[in-house]
């Protein structure tokens, strides 16, 4: 249970590794429905736009044997061949933009020594992922968030990362939406990262964006939500598709559990300090 509330805590950290830490935690809950109900209602409050966490937490409520899904979770989110697949799919020579420090395709760009990436500071991490590629001889151009435009406008295409997915949009850092459409209107080509277990079913997509949407103004929110008639290639654990195909992929069904926000009246033990 410590070992849950120290997830349900985390702040700044990869969605992935949030979702894995997660899983091993909730392993220990396998013989207690109850308190996994209540353990994942609040790992996703903390957390309401990690996808990752959403699709594992789905899978587990709705298995026969949770502690044997939850470890099955776990070994996807570590085999996911999203990254490689960029690799390979990138264009020779391409000039990219991307916005802040996109988790999965930032592992993607360093084994590319022939791209050239124009990273927008968005959030303020896209200096620090300069510096880390920089590091890795990959030529990098820090770019003010006022100039995503002109970014966009320069690269050969721009390559965006979803947190999470439903079948009509993606959520994303914020500018994510203004990179998009300007690539659209200036002919640049929009690909979209959507990792293992960021695509969700409508009515858990719906549920996300309501929490999401309900934690900040969006007019200062570190994510929005971008349509994906917006997008042309969408890259993911099998390789390349488009924004349709991808509007019909869901790495996980429908938990109910998981739809209707926790009042917080009722108790949880992951609410508690010990």
């Amino acid at each position: 249970m410590e070992r849950l509330r120290d997830v349900a805590r985390h702040g700044s950290v990869e969605h992935g590794v949030l979702a894995q830490e997660a899983a091993a935690a909730l392993v220990s809950l396998g013989d207690d429905p109850a308190g996994l109900v209540l353990a994942c209602k609040r790992l996703v409050d903390r957390h309401p736009g990690a996808g990752p966490l959403w699709s594992m937490c789905a899978r587990v409520l709705q298995a026969g044997d949770p502690r044997q899904e939850a470890w099955r979770c776990l070994s996807e989110l570590d085999d996911d061949l999203t990254a490689s697949y960029v690799v390979q799919l990138l264009p020779d020579e391409a000039t990219v933009a991307v916005l802040g420090w996109p988790e999965v395709a930032a592992r993607a760009l360093p084994p590319r020594g022939d791209v050239e990436v124009l990273v927008v500071d968005a959030l303020g991490e896209g200096s620090q992922l300069v510096r880390r590629l920089g590091r890795l001889d990959v030529e990098s151009t820090e770019v003010a968030e006022s100039g995503t435009g002109a970014a966009v406008v320069a690269s050969d295409l721009v390559l965006l990362e979803a947190q999470a997915s439903g079948p009509d949009g993606f959520l994303a850092v914020a500018g994510s939406r203004a990179a998009a459409a300007v690539g659209r209107h200036a002919g640049v080509p929009v690909w979209l990262v959507v990792a293992a277990g960021r695509a969700l079913p409508g009515p858990m997509w719906d549920a996300l964006t309501a929490r999401v949407s309900a934690g900040a103004s969006a007019l200062d929110a570190d994510s929005e939500v971008v349509p994906l008639d917006l997008v042309d290639v969408v890259v993911g654990p099998t390789g390349g598709s488009t924004g349709t195909e991808l509007a019909r992929r869901a790495d996980c069904a429908v938990a109910a559990e998981l739809l209707a926000e926790r009042p917080s009246a009722v108790a949880n033990p992951l609410d508690s300090p010990r």
